[in-house]
């Protein structure tokens, strides 16, 4: 029998403690992509499954699923699911929370048949944690894993591919059982909000309208080392200056854009308390929701970039390392998210982007996408204060189980 959803939020809430303990990292939480951590909680993730009487297996690249069959499908299958993988020192919700939601909201439809298959999937990778390629598991499900990404390394000298064969899977299998367009009704995905919108509304749960797209840029700038104390300001070819310039600017570029970009590295050359820096390497994350006006704000920028450098007779060289389009949440599958969000908040439904990624992103090359954020502490994430309240968790599997009934009607 079905628990009513706050029995059923403790529930969730006790198997996230569970999940925490399949962990390579003694005192906190990390679980990689094709470990032995990974395959324990993924062991435990089919039982909780089976549990829900869904029909359960391990697809090529070790993503868990368990079906809820329908006697009668009319429609594709609706996929639900997130991602079991975490970073190092993680927190327990963020991408598990989603998993377990999902898991719970088949045990609140035991006895209900549908007319499509229900799947849910726990994505083995999303973080990119051991192989620094982001978006693994649902890659392979949308039909875009990409061959190459075997032969990459992890820090120990371990390929990809052979890691794969350590955990019992065969490489040359994988991304073959891909899911298509015509098969799959929609996806859905719920996460925690990784931010702080939720909470300073005083809100559960939102309704996602969108996934910012992203460009990550390695800048390195060269100037002339020298000694701190004989070479006179006016004739320094200082590096450090020069990026503290950029980086100032960055940041006002992205005020006056209303983007978001962010300095998460910054190193300097000897590196010495009393030398010139001659060489400063530093990193640029630059997010928008609009394709398009990421796409121009990267133009832009890096053209003042170069002409700071040019100014300051530096030179600078820019290598692209990472790179995600914006996508959109289907119009229609928000409408229903929000019908469902204020049958049971009884407030008005907010609407809000995200901007992290998530393996919703990868699913819209072959389906519309619906996602619901669920509120947490202070919006912390990626860090082992995460945390959520368990009446929201409660308000977020209601909202689940009734928009999987709603796309039923």
């Amino acid at each position: 029998m079905p628990q009513n959803s706050n029995e059923a939020a403790t529930k969730i809430m006790q198997w996230a403690d569970h999940l925490a303990t399949f962990t390579a990292m003694e005192g906190g939480l990390l679980r990689a992509y094709l470990t032995p951590e990974h395959k324990l909680a993924h062991q435990q993730i089919e039982k909780w499954m089976q549990q829900a009487e869904l029909q359960t297996w391990e697809d090529s690249v070790g993503n868990q699923w368990g079906r809820k069959v329908s006697s009668k499908p009319t429609l594709p299958t609706l996929l639900i699911g997130s991602h079991s993988d975490t970073v190092a020192n993680a927190g327990k919700y963020d991408g598990n929370l989603g998993v377990l939601l999902a898991i719970e909201a088949m045990f609140q439809l035991v006895g209900e048949d549908l007319p499509f298959h229900v799947d849910i999937v726990a994505f083995a990778d999303e973080e990119g944690t051991r192989f620094n390629t982001t978006l693994i598991g649902s890659s392979a499900v949308a039909g875009c894993f990409q061959q190459d990404w075997l032969a990459i390394q992890d820090s120990q000298g371990i390929s990809m591919a052979q890691a794969m064969r350590d955990f019992g899977l065969d490489p040359a299998l994988a991304g073959q059982d891909k899911k298509t367009k015509e098969e799959t009704l929609a996806y859905l995905e719920v996460h925690i909000e990784q931010g702080p919108v939720l909470e300073d509304l005083d809100l559960p749960v939102g309704v996602v309208t969108g996934i910012a797209g992203a460009k990550r840029y390695q800048f390195k700038l060269k100037g002339m080392a020298g000694h701190a104390g004989t070479v006179p300001l006016a004739l320094r070819r200082d590096a450090m200056s020069g990026a503290a310039q950029m980086i100032s600017t960055i940041e006002q570029f992205a005020f006056e854009h209303q983007i978001v970009a962010t300095v998460g590295r910054c190193d300097a050359f000897p590196g010495a308390v009393n030398v010139i820096a001659g060489e400063v390497h530093f990193t640029v994350d630059i997010r928008s929701q609009s394709q398009s006006t990421l796409e121009n704000c990267c133009t832009l920028l890096l053209q003042q970039l170069s002409d700071i450098a040019e100014a300051r007779q530096l030179t600078l060289q820019h290598e692209k390392l990472y790179q995600a389009e914006a996508v959109l949440c289907s119009d229609d599958l928000q409408q229903k998210w929000g019908e469902v969000v204020e049958q049971h908040t009884h407030k008005t439904p907010c609407f809000l982007s995200s901007g992290a990624g998530h393996d919703a992103m990868v699913m819209t090359n072959i389906t519309d996408i619906g996602m619901l954020f669920v509120r947490c502490e202070k919006g912390i994430s990626h860090n082992p204060r995460e945390q959520v309240i368990e009446a929201d968790v409660a308000i977020a599997l209601d909202c689940l189980t009734d928009m999987i009934r709603k796309l039923a009607v």
